[in-house]
């Protein structure tokens, strides 16, 4: 698979779960249905594993690593997420979620040695700078919401989690664990950390009955979890976590594209400023001077 597939393929994927999540909300709990999808997402890796005949079982020793991993990438960061909108419009948390481009490099740096260059921080602050834009606002009226301060808490937290987890799963598999293994178990303990969350801050748990609430689960956990991770952390293997996290400048936009055709919304000259600016901000970061491909090459 060629590396623009690993790169746009997970973020369609991931800009179309916006809509997905809509039929999420209703008698379910979030801690609930987030824990499903990673448990559905959990039996969905392994069933592949033992189909590719990969090894799913692991050293004792490995297992903390894995419940680790699992617990702050599809546990906590999910929850965070989740947490911050019930105090900030999502279109901050998206703005904030960007941020993880540079906590991602950051991390690539300190962790694997992968430079950090101006180029990329230049055109990546330029795409965070489309994603504001494009919730301009949400952004503008955050300020009055009572408890902004928190969501803004939450949601940095839930980014911190994020790149970590990234570092995390990148090290096990330059260690030489298998992805889809890796990923089976994370997710499972992922939805383990959840389920515990749920019982222990006494959540009351509801089955929905409507077919659209079952019908996008199994797509963000077929789709928005096992396809789109796998096809994420290959990329991130390939060219870094840091290029990798680029998604998150481009998913907003498409998000909204998908919702100007599906939900109504009509783009306005700021959004569409915007979303020129993301697309001009991942070509900037992604693009490779013609000098200095010269210069490599001799």
């Amino acid at each position: 698979m060629s590396d623009r597939f690993l790169f746009w393929a997970p973020t369609l994927i991931w800009a179309t779960t916006w809509h997905a999540i809509l039929y999420q909300l209703g008698d379910v709990s979030a801690l609930h249905s987030i824990a499903m999808r990673f448990g559905l997402a959990s039996v969905l890796l392994f069933g592949i594993a033992l189909w590719r005949r990969e090894t799913i079982a692991v050293p004792p020793q490995l297992h903390l690593w894995l419940a680790f991993t699992g617990a702050i990438q599809y546990g906590l960061n999910y929850l965070g997420t989740y947490e911050a909108e019930r105090h900030i419009a999502s279109g901050l948390v998206a703005v904030l979620f960007s941020l993880m481009i540079f906590t991602n490099a950051i991390g690539g740096a300190l962790c694997f040695g992968q430079p950090m260059t101006r180029r990329f921080v230049g055109f990546g602050s330029l795409g965070v700078l489309g994603v504001a834009l494009i919730f301009w606002p949400d952004i503008a009226t955050a300020t009055a919401a009572p408890g902004v301060l928190m969501g803004v808490g939450l949601a940095l937290m839930a980014v911190t989690f994020a790149s970590i987890g990234n570092m995390l799963t990148l090290r096990l598999t330059r260690g030489g664990m298998a992805l889809i293994p890796l990923l089976a178990w994370s997710m499972g303990y992922g939805a383990a950390t959840l389920a515990i969350i749920a019982t222990v801050m006494q959540v009351p748990f509801h089955l929905d009955p409507r077919p659209s609430y079952w019908l996008s689960l199994l797509y963000l956990s077929a789709m928005g979890s096992v396809v789109a991770f796998i096809l994420y952390f290959k990329l991130a293997q390939r060219q870094g976590p840091g290029r990798a996290a680029l998604m998150g400048m481009v998913i907003p936009a498409i998000a909204l594209v998908v919702s100007a055709v599906l939900e109504g919304w009509r783009p306005t000259v700021v959004s569409t400023g915007g979303i020129v600016l993301c697309l001009l901000g991942l070509w900037g970061a992604t693009h490779v001077p013609a000098a200095a491909t010269v210069n490599r090459a001799a």
